[in-house]
């Protein structure tokens, strides 16, 4: 005859009630029960902490993330652009790395600022403030702009005509000229011009002193950089904090960025991602 399988209860859980007795016997669960596994409040902090140090890591010493807030850059960077500034770019300073560090010079530098680089680096006049410009002048250069036209060590600089541009936002409307300025290391950007003969387009020759350089915004009539001395001047190499590389976010249309529910249509979708040059 076929086994078949033992369909009796446990032991635990035969027992009977004898009728007349006064309660029945309780009947023993054989497999125990379950304890909930207590979250253990220490791990997640330090989840949280090893975030927070690794997110601070990559702020001080990998990639900063700046936004736009002037038109001193148009066309090349527009109010609403947000960027990220790579940090070793030209190696460390103090300036550069913030957060009480304290020590003279660059260390860890591999590469020097190159004319054509945009940088951000910390106002002279004010170091809690970061501005973003072109590096024209090296140490050593002498500077001058002459009816709009920049030059560099008394040679001027080609400027090849791209037509009109116009510009709009909430604060003005504007027509400029555009142009192609070629550095002398033939770097290309482009430029724009409302006039020849506005108030910094004429300058006396600047001569950049060694540990500095001349830095310009690419709006070339509304840009307060280093041909305004007593504001911005000659920018130390100590106070550059890392080069623009790569707009990873553009809002335009005056959004704010917490104003997530515009996002859709205020996103200019062809910035994402685009080279800064």
């Amino acid at each position: 005859m076929e086994n078949l399988p033992n369909t009796q209860m446990p032991e635990e859980r035969k027992t009977q009630w004898v009728k007349g007795a006064a309660t029945p016997p309780p009947i023993v669960d054989p497999l125990p029960k379950r304890q909930p596994i207590p979250v253990k409040r220490e791990s997640t902090i330090a989840s949280i902490l090893w975030a927070v140090g690794l997110a601070l890591l990559i702020r001080i010493f990998l990639f900063e993330p700046f936004n736009i807030p002037s038109t001193s850059m148009v066309p090349n960077l527009l109010v609403g652009d947000y960027l990220f500034v790579s940090k070793f770019s030209y190696g460390y300073s103090a300036k550069s790395i913030g957060y009480g560090a304290n020590f003279d010079g660059r260390i860890l530098a591999s590469h020097l600022p190159q004319r054509g680089d945009v940088v951000v680096f910390k106002l002279p006049t004010d170091t809690t403030i970061d501005y973003i410009k072109r590096v024209i002048g090296l140490p050593g250069d002498r500077i001058q702009m002459i009816h709009g036209v920049l030059n560099i060590n008394g040679v001027p600089v080609e400027r090849r005509p791209l037509g009109a541009f116009h510009y709009h936002d909430e604060n003005r409307d504007a027509d400029f000229q555009k142009y192609d300025e070629v550095l002398p290391n033939n770097v290309h950007h482009t430029i724009i011009e409302e006039t020849d003969d506005g108030p910094l387009d004429n300058t006396t020759e600047y001569t950049v002193p060694p540990g500095h350089y001349f830095m310009m915004g690419d709006n070339r009539d509304n840009s307060q950089d280093s041909r305004v001395m007593s504001k911005v001047g000659f920018v130390p190499y100590e106070n550059i904090v890392g080069r623009a590389e790569i707009i990873f976010f553009s809002l335009g249309d005056d959004t704010p960025a917490w104003a997530v529910w515009k996002w859709p249509f205020a996103i200019r979708y062809g910035r994402l991602l685009d080279i800064i040059h």
